[in-house]
């Protein structure tokens, strides 16, 4: 008899940043701590996404074309609240909306997996 034991589906994560250069760092770091990434330029394209399959982390940059990450993440909050969110962006910290996590621009590879560690339970070192 063969038992199958059910694989744990990988940690989801949205980044939303309108640089490209930005987008494609975040998303090679999270895809090397083992995760499955959807990155987006805009707001606008976040929300379709999220609509369609809810992460288990976002990561938001503040300046965006369109809406704002402020109205994003305030948005994101009160139509996924299970879903945590971390700020990413060159402004002060100071000026970040609530979330569970940061990660002030230039981040490390280490600041990514810290956040993983620390927000998103289903995540584990390798």
């Amino acid at each position: 008899m063969t038992v199958t034991i059910p694989a744990i589906a990988r940690p989801r994560i949205l980044v939303v940043d309108d640089s490209e250069d930005q987008r494609t760092l975040l998303a090679r770091y999270f895809e090397r701590a083992g995760c499955d990434v959807v990155a987006v330029g805009s707001a606008e394209e976040a929300i379709l996404a999220y609509s369609r399959q809810t992460p288990d982390l976002a990561v938001i940059d503040l300046v965006l074309p369109g809406i704002t990450g402020w109205d994003l993440t305030a948005r994101l909050k009160a139509e996924r609240p299970e879903c945590a969110i971390a700020i990413t962006s060159v402004l002060d910290a100071t000026d970040y909306p609530e979330a569970q996590a940061v990660l002030p621009k230039p981040f490390t590879g280490a600041q990514v997996r810290r956040v993983l560690r620390d927000h998103v339970p289903r995540w584990s070192a390798q």
